[in-house]
Formats: structure tokens, C-alpha cells, sequence
């Protein structure tokens, strides 16, 4: 019930923003609404969601039950290398605080 709860409140999130039109074409990952932050846009360039790079790792090592190579691997090879065209969502790494900018 969570998930369809997050859902919900993504879906609101980019009515309020955006048009029927750029809606239908943002496309989301499902089961990580936890690690959703947000909408990504340059000029020139579709507007897509954006996820938590770290907090998708997160929810692989608690849901199901991985290993941190085990979600690197499943991540880079099942979500972030599956490109579905210009409106693929973006991946965010957080990196502050870890180094200095």
C-alpha cells in the first residue's frame, strides 16, 4: 500500500508542474518511489524523473534482500542501462559531503 501511496503523490507532484502532454511522456521506475527527487530539465532536452542513485541501492539491500554489489550490478545492468528513448529517467549521486566541491 505504501508504493500506490507514493504513487499517488508523484503523480500529483507532476500534474501541478506539468501538462497532460509532458506527463504522459515522463515515464517512472516502479517500486522505487522512495528514491524519487524530483524532475529533471535542460534546454533543449525532455524533462524526466529523477531518482536517488543510493537510495535505489538502499531498497535493493532491504527489499529484496541483496548484497550492495549485488544492487550495484542489478542496478547498472536492469535500470540504469535500460535507455527507453529521451524520456528515460535520470539517476542523481549525492555525493556532498563526501568531497569537496
Amino acid at each position: 500500500m505504501i508504493g500506490i501511496f507514493k504513487m499517488d503523490r508523484i503523480k500529483n507532484y507532476l500534474e501541478e508542474r506539468y501538462s497532460d502532454e509532458e506527463i504522459g511522456d515522463i515515464l517512472l521506475v516502479d517500486g522505487f518511489e522512495e528514491a524519487f527527487v524530483g524532475v529533471v530539465e535542460s534546454f533543449g532536452a525532455a524533462p524526466k524523473a529523477c531518482y536517488n542513485y543510493e537510495t535505489i541501492l538502499d531498497i535493493l539491500m532491504v527489499r529484496d534482500n541483496m548484497t550492495y554489489c549485488e544492487a550495484l550490478e542489478f542496478f547498472n545492468f536492469n535500470i540504469a542501462d535500460a535507455y527507453v528513448g529521451e524520456y528515460t529517467p535520470a539517476f542523481i549521486k549525492l555525493d556532498i559531503g563526501e568531497q569537496k566541491i
